[in-house]
């Protein structure tokens, strides 16, 4: 399960004279990603680097450092800290010694990883809303299997044949809750995901 940031959060260290300073934040949308840039980007330093992971999406920078050396390993110090919906922004500040190709990524991932190493984190839990019809005769069944799977119970509509009623679930107990009510009920219950 992938997680996202709780809050804004930020770390430094020296490499051989150079100076680094990480910036990470929660984001919902591309957008804040590149807002998130321009507020901590500092003009007078050497480079501004930058990764973000949106689901699929993702973009990462260089900003002037050799290709590949900057934006990809902090793009996978976001994914190998299993986080998404988040953005890192490493800034540098040449020290006079440099640092050659396999010294800039680990500059750049370590101090990027170091940054979300520690970091607040909060799960990225994925809701699933489904739409029941379920009989009368099988209500206590279907209430005890919502509990059970910690579902959370939307509008329910009654009529002569029963009740139609929402819920929300984490998508990962689904499954597990359509076995229970078809093993539970002898199939009588029905059920259909709505899409958001």
């Amino acid at each position: 399960m992938l997680d996202t940031l709780t809050t804004a959060v930020s770390y430094s260290q020296d490499i051989k004279h150079s100076r680094f300073i990480a910036h990470a934040a929660p984001i919902e949308e591309a957008g804040q990603a590149l807002a998130f840039l321009q507020q901590v980007a500092v003009p007078d330093a050497t480079h501004n680097c930058w990764a973000y992971r949106l689901g699929n999406e993702y973009r990462s920078s260089d900003d002037g450092e050799p290709a590949g050396t900057a934006g990809r390993p902090i793009l996978a110090a976001i994914d190998g800290q299993g986080f998404d919906r988040v953005v890192v922004v490493v800034i540098r500040w040449y020290g006079g010694i440099k640092l050659g190709a396999g010294g800039l990524v680990r500059a750049y991932g370590g101090t990027a990883a170091e940054c979300l190493r520690n970091a607040p984190r909060s799960p990225l839990l994925q809701w699933t809303q489904l739409r029941i019809r379920a009989a009368f005769e099988d209500l206590g069944t279907l209430h005890a299997a919502l509990a059970a799977h910690a579902a959370l119970k939307g509008e329910e509509h009654f009529d002569a044949d029963g009740v139609a009623m929402d819920v929300q679930l984490l998508a990962d107990q689904v499954e597990a809750l359509k076995t229970r009510l078809r093993d539970a009920t002898r199939d009588r219950i029905r059920l259909s995901e709505v899409d958001a």
